[in-house]
């Protein structure tokens, strides 16, 4: 399975990224200076029944166009960017970073997904990326939709993520602020400290398209 680092990305997405790169090092920064203690480790979570079984592998880190396809995927296009760091805010360096999801009607590309839910003809909802030297990574997505779990649980919209480092290897989710169904998800209020799982879409920065929303969500590994 190959993976993608951030420096595969177009020199032209490269610099669209600066501006919002450096917000999420600042963010990082702050926090450091302020913090007294050790960086609280992102909560892990499930892998899940969809991790996926088949190569729909994204060949770069723009998952909003499948690896052999030329049209965009539906919904609202997503840059999530962060920091893969340990606890003493040490950066994760070369951080392996495997993310997943449905899309934005709520199903995934995985045989054992039954949800009546159209498929996205142009999404296959999966990429390898890695981090930098500074533990900096980022992707383009479109934004998952919820979807049925059961008989009376809807999972609110959610992307997958499974970091490896040098040491430590992280399962987890990230959810996004104001959703339906996050007080009701069973999976998200299971995590001692669920707001670190939560995310608050923001405007992007001026170099970005001003349709896209931004996404900063930093993991925490205890070792890295």
């Amino acid at each position: 399975m190959a993976r993608y680092h951030i420096a595969d990305l177009s020199r032209r997405e490269i610099l669209k990224m600066c501006g919002a790169l450096a917000s999420a090092a600042t963010l990082v920064s702050t926090k450091l200076a302020l913090a007294k203690a050790a960086l609280a480790r992102t909560p892990a979570q499930v892998l899940g029944p969809f991790y996926p079984v088949t190569d729909i592998w994204t060949k770069g880190a723009d998952l909003t166009r499948r690896r052999d396809g030329t049209g965009r995927a539906a919904g609202q296009v997503l840059q999530v960017i962060g920091r893969v760091l340990n606890v003493a805010g040490q950066p994760v360096r070369n951080a392996r970073i495997e993310v997943w999801q449905a899309n934005a009607y709520g199903r995934y590309r995985h045989p054992s997904d039954n949800n009546p839910a159209p498929l996205d003809p142009n999404f296959d909802g999966a990429a390898v990326v890695s981090a930098d030297a500074e533990g900096r990574y980022g992707f383009k997505t479109i934004k998952p939709g919820a979807y049925p779990a059961g008989p009376n649980m809807i999972r609110p919209p959610h992307i997958h993520f499974q970091v490896t480092g040098r040491q430590d290897r992280l399962v987890t989710q990230m959810y996004f602020e104001n959703e339906r169904y996050n007080d009701t998800d069973r999976l998200l209020n299971s995590a001692e400290r669920k707001e670190l799982l939560i995310v608050k879409l923001q405007p992007p920065p001026a170099e970005l398209d001003p349709d896209l929303k931004l996404a900063i969500f930093d993991i925490v590994l205890f070792r890295g």
